[in-house]
């Protein structure tokens, strides 16, 4: 039954640079064809992050996932950091994180809430934990 991917056998997990590509690398540390390195360390879009690299919202294009995206660039903006936060409509990409209600929100490509509506403090608290 291929439903859900349920019977087939996993495939290897691609790791996609920070433009998007998943060519194979042929050393650990090997360079992006961006420029960019790939480390073992913990990484996000491609990178080595020290703190907080990226922020996505994925949603429908609803109010409730307009909210949510309103709510992380005010918490973005309160904190200081110097990040975009990307508002995601793509069903397969949304599929792709394992996220089946929305709106949710990915920090550093790991889906750190769905489902809910956060205020802007509460996505404050969620990234000062994970940062």
């Amino acid at each position: 039954m291929a439903l859900f991917n349920f019977g087939k056998k996993k495939e290897e997990e691609k790791k996609s640079c920070c433009c998007g590509s998943t060519e194979p690398k042929a050393e650990e540390n090997a360079t992006c064809c961006c420029g960019s390195e790939s480390k073992a360390e913990s990484t996000c879009c491609g990178a080595a992050v020290d703190g907080i690299c990226c922020i996505k919202v994925l949603g429908s294009g609803c109010k409730n996932c307009h909210a949510l995206w309103e709510a992380s660039k005010a918490a973005v903006q309160n904190m200081g950091l110097n990040v975009d936060v990307e508002y995601v409509t793509d069903m397969e990409t949304i599929m792709g994180y394992g996220v089946m209600s929305m709106p949710a929100l990915v920090v550093n490509e790991k889906v750190v809430s769905m489902g809910k509506v956060l205020k802007a403090a509460d996505v404050e608290k969620l990234l000062r934990k994970l940062g």
